[in-house]
């Protein structure tokens, strides 16, 4: 990969993977529009660890909250920590379910690239306008802590329709997350709390990969890629958090559509 290749992919991840934009439809079109070659599944791994890095240490407070949390489940105590441990733990199991049955990778990996734009076309623009339309009539007076178990699940399903390219994980969640009744910035909360087992269990299945190429040129493209994507990712999350309440989603919504339409056009007329 050369340099430049390199800066544009990691800067990519790690603006889109926490807005609600989809990550994935961005690193499976980009190989697609510029001509490179695909970056190959070791970086897009070594790109998600970046951002996950970027969620641990932006929401270091809830993260440790949940590791007290889940000593304390571990003695038999539940509280505050311990709820928020399990309801990251609940919203996770439908990922993971459907994960076992449809893998994104797998999907990804199958490099019909053509199929896959359409489908990447037709979720950017149907999930942009679900977002708007959820964004726009739930109420949004309830706070994460207020969520009974099965308002839980309800964002965990949501976010495991991210197994299909381009649906975004983080806009599936903040999508149920409003359905429910959250606020936007605790849709936004929960939605990237729950980023940090999707990411990580999807990274673990392929950090062997990793180190089975026995590459230094892999070794030394991954590490960059990662503190890349972790400084796009930090400053992303850092603003998006400040402003969401205020600007809603709908500048997300319009940014879906458009590269929708964009997409669309663009197969119809090289058809």
């Amino acid at each position: 990969m050369t340099g430049l290749h390199l800066i544009v992919l990691a800067l990519v991840q790690g603006i889109t993977e926490f807005l609600p934009i989809s990550s994935s439809a961005h690193l499976v079109l980009l190989p697609a529009l510029t001509g490179w070659p695909d970056q190959g599944l070791e970086i897009d791994i070594a790109v998600h660890l970046g951002t996950l890095g970027a969620v641990l240490v932006y929401f270091r407070r809830d993260v440790t909250r949940m590791i007290a949390g889940a000593a304390g489940l571990a003695r038999g105590r539940l509280d505050g920590d311990g709820r928020l441990a399990l309801q990251v733990v609940v919203a996770s199991l439908p990922v993971v379910a459907a994960g076992a049955l449809v893998s994104q990778w797998a999907f990804a990996e199958a490099r019909d690239l053509r199929l896959l734009t359409w489908v990447i076309a037709a979720t950017s623009i149907g999930f942009g306008l679900l977002l708007w339309l959820v964004d726009a009539r739930a109420p949004s007076h309830r706070r994460l802590a207020d969520l009974g178990w099965g308002a839980v699940l309800v964002v965990g399903i949501g976010q495991a329709l991210a197994l299909v390219p381009g649906t975004s994980r983080s806009g599936a969640a903040m999508t149920a997350g409003r359905l429910v009744g959250l606020s936007r910035r605790e849709s936004a909360r929960f939605a990237l709390l729950l980023g940090v087992p999707a990411i990580l269990g999807a990274a673990v299945l392929a950090l062997g990969a990793i180190a089975a190429a026995g590459d230094a040129v892999l070794g030394r493209d991954a590490a960059v890629a990662a503190v890349l994507s972790f400084a796009a990712a930090w400053a992303a999350i850092a603003l998006f958090m400040r402003f969401v309440e205020r600007i809603g989603f709908a500048p997300f919504v319009i940014y879906r559509i458009a590269l929708g339409l964009a997409l669309a056009g663009y197969l119809l007329a090289t058809g």
